[in-house]
């Protein structure tokens, strides 16, 4: 009964979505402030962790990369795209794919750039704090 189990749970499609991955720390990170949490890779003769002793933390290696399908893909699933202008929204699919506004982007452009992916219905990754501006700044400076 155990092989029939088996060969059914073989030709069940794998499910398409990003793997969780361990936090890939230096050797020591919590042992040395001065060494940061950065990933570098062990050297020391008898370092455990670089002949990948039970217990010890897990070191990168090529079992972990996930699938084509997936790879470089938001966590929603959608693809990333980078955005400087209204222009670029255009040619954006918002089955597909997710906007981020880039960091150069000031509030102006960025407003005009919220403005126009509402209109689309686009989801916008770092909307950010965008005061109004027109009649409601006005009214402001004027009382």
């Amino acid at each position: 009964m155990a092989s029939i189990f088996l060969s059914e749970r073989e030709q069940m499609p794998k499910p398409e979505r990003k793997k969780r991955m361990p936090k890939f720390r230096r050797q020591e990170w919590f042992r040395f402030k001065r060494l940061g949490e950065k990933w570098r890779i062990p050297r020391g003769r008898d370092s455990k962790m670089r002949i990948r002793r039970g217990g010890k933390a897990a070191m990168p290696s090529i079992g972990y990369r996930s699938s084509k399908l997936v790879r470089g893909l938001h966590p929603s699933g959608l693809a990333e795209v980078m955005v400087s202008s209204p222009k670029d929204i255009e040619r954006v699919n918002p089955n597909k794919q997710v906007v981020r506004i880039a960091s150069s982007v000031g509030s102006l452009k960025r407003e005009k750039i919220l403005t126009r992916a509402k209109e689309l219905s686009i989801k916008v990754l770092n909307p950010g704090k965008v005061e109004k501006r027109g009649a409601e700044s006005a009214e402001k400076t004027g009382s």
